[in-house]
């Protein structure tokens, strides 16, 4: 999303809702990272929020660099009052957060009216959202981050291809491993991966698959020999046999820089499938591709005939430091981000909030992706890792999406790889709040 930030005055002698004097300008600073969304929802909501707030003067800053732009401020001790940064981010601003204790408890916002409405934000809020780690870090029932923009995501593919090819879209891994040997008979490739980050939501769901939500929770909270079970080895074996069929030039392009060379690789029909979310399709909007090339989305298939199929829902977080100046204001624009008028700015932008009635606006391909849930067979996976205390050298993401470069190089074995993640498991177990 984009950098930036919003500030709010007022002046006159009486108190505004965010208790600020109408005599005073008060600021209240909100950053937000730039995504394939753009800037210009933005500019909407901060002007429609201006208009419903007397006095409000709203000024923004949109950079796809947040975290370097306000780092120096914020080592001053100058903190954003609202941010929206999601976790799992490479640098890790938001987890470094979390695990300091920088994040303002904010389960009041949802039972807040929306402004300019008279239904309250969990009445608005589609179910699930604020019950997991990613919005409840500490477990405690207590929310800290608000869910944004929601994308179902899972492996996506050409499907004018598979229509010409005749080929099926498999709902198991047998059956993967199958059409990955008929394609490489005609030089195509079945797998590759934009970079490592993006297998987050692709072993989420083969975790979901593999155990179930139990298990699932359970290598979140850092459970004694979790990643040592057989749920876990069928995860990990499976993405060490996707090693074989992972196009070659892959894990040379995983990389900020050049990641869209492997995202290329599926309008080229030079690689059947790719984790990815529904935002792939802006990012690449420019792109040349196949004549006959078309967007599909799959869920991660099941592991047996007939099993459970996932496909992890990412969605962003916004939220409010500790130390935010200007944190009751900092409430009451989070609140409004739940508006219908906010949520229509950031739809025609192609962003989704997780509010009830939104998908049925949706048009073509969004609609499509957004739809895949209503497939009986695949099921919505949330979630993250539990926060803990700082461990020096001890992070969940590095080892566990970070090295997947060198098991698909074949530079690491699966069983090293589950060592290792049991490893800084263990250490974060030891860690938790």
């Amino acid at each position: 999303m984009g950098a930036m930030v919003f500030t709010l005055g007022a002046c006159s002698e009486k108190e505004d809702v965010n208790g600020a004097s109408e005599s005073e300008e008060k600021v209240l600073k909100v950053a937000a990272l730039e995504s394939a969304y753009g800037k210009d929802m933005w500019h909407q909501v901060a002007e429609s929020y201006e208009a419903m707030n007397e006095g409000v003067k709203v000024e923004l800053t949109i950079e796809k660099n947040l975290e370097e732009v306000i780092r120096p401020n914020m080592q001053a001790g100058e903190f954003p009052d609202v941010l929206l940064l999601a976790t799992n981010r490479p640098e890790a601003m938001t987890e470094t957060l979390i695990k300091e204790n920088g994040l303002e408890q904010i389960s009041d916002v949802f039972e807040r009216t929306v402004p300019g409405e008279k239904q309250s934000v969990s009445d608005k809020l589609l179910g699930g959202f604020t019950e997991t780690l990613a919005t409840n870090p500490y477990a405690d029932g207590e929310t800290y981050l608000a869910p944004m923009f929601y994308s179902p995501t899972g492996l996506f593919y050409n499907k004018g291809l598979f229509e010409e090819k005749g080929w099926e879209v498999p709902a198991t891994w047998e059956e993967m491993w199958e059409l990955g040997d008929k394609a490489a008979k005609e030089g195509i490739s079945l797998f590759t991966y934009p970079t490592t980050g993006y297998f987050d939501t692709l072993v989420g769901s083969m975790m979901y698959a593999s155990g179930g939500a139990d298990f699932f929770n359970s290598a979140m909270k850092y459970e004694d020999g979790v990643w040592e079970t057989k749920e876990a080895k069928k995860v990990l074996q499976t993405i060490e046999k996707l090693s074989e069929y992972t196009h070659p030039n892959t894990v040379a392009n995983a990389n900020p820089k050049d990641y869209t060379k492997n995202q290329q690789m599926i309008l080229d029909n030079n690689a059947l499938f790719m984790p990815n979310g529904t935002w792939v399709v802006d990012e690449m909007k420019e792109a040349p591709r196949a004549d006959n090339f078309e967007w599909g989305i799959t869920a991660i298939p099941a592991f047996e005939e007939n099993g459970d199929r996932y496909a992890f829902t990412f969605f962003e977080q916004m939220w409010i430091p500790a130390k935010a100046k200007n944190k009751e204001a900092a409430k009451d624009f989070i609140a409004y981000m739940y508006s219908d008028q906010a949520a229509q700015h950031f739809l025609e932008s192609g962003a989704v909030q997780p509010i009830t009635g939104m998908t049925d606006k949706l048009e073509d391909e969004k609609k499509t992706f957004y739809s895949i849930y209503e497939d009986d067979a695949v099921l919505p996976a949330m979630g993250t890792f539990a926060s803990t205390k700082p461990v020096p050298g001890a992070n969940m993401g590095d080892v566990l999406y970070g090295k997947v470069d060198s098991v698909m190089s074949g530079k690491l074995t699966y069983k090293e790889w589950q060592a290792s993640i049991e490893e800084v498991s263990d250490k974060l177990r030891a860690a938790m709040k």
